[in-house]
């Protein structure tokens, strides 16, 4: 079981009631500390009910956000994570820039060894879009470039 002191910085999960963030906010993301970082495992989060809106038109855009990560000594705390996650809901962005943005605030946050996010958007207009951004430490770029080449060969 976690000590106090291993909880300290996980504020959301509990709370009685929920704030739910009106626009993008990184700031409801917390961490808790990785309590096996000499293993090397993968993390999976989606969140199969992720909206933003189109900046130029202000029409919803639906997805599921599938995030893979492997945790170095900080994760994210999932509570915080689907806040973060609902703080796109009136956000206007670029699907590929929402997807880039995920990434780079959960990299800033954790520092993770690999992090890749995934972008399945509903089609609209007769398109569908599917981004994908990944970063990997100096150790991890071997992963980096498969895992992108493995992306690229499953969309033919």
């Amino acid at each position: 079981m976690r000590t106090e002191e291993e909880l300290q910085g996980v504020t959301r999960l509990g709370e009685n009631k929920t704030a739910y963030p009106q626009d993008y906010d990184s700031s409801v993301l917390e961490t808790f500390v990785n309590k096996h970082p000499d293993n090397e495992y993968v993390v999976h989060f989606e969140c199969p009910e992720f909206t933003c809106l189109c900046p130029k038109t202000g029409q919803p855009d639906f997805a599921t956000i599938k995030i893979n990560y492997i945790p170095r000594i900080r994760m994210v705390e999932s509570k915080s994570l689907k806040l973060y996650l609902f703080s796109f809901r009136n956000h206007g962005d670029f699907h590929e820039d929402s997807v880039n943005v995920i990434m780079k605030d959960l990299v800033a946050l954790m520092d993770p060894k690999y992090l890749e996010v995934i972008g399945i958007f509903n089609p609209r207009g007769g398109i569908s879009i599917y981004p994908f951004a990944n970063y990997a430490d100096p150790e991890h770029q071997d992963l980096k470039r498969e895992r992108m080449l493995k992306f690229f060969e499953s969309q033919k």
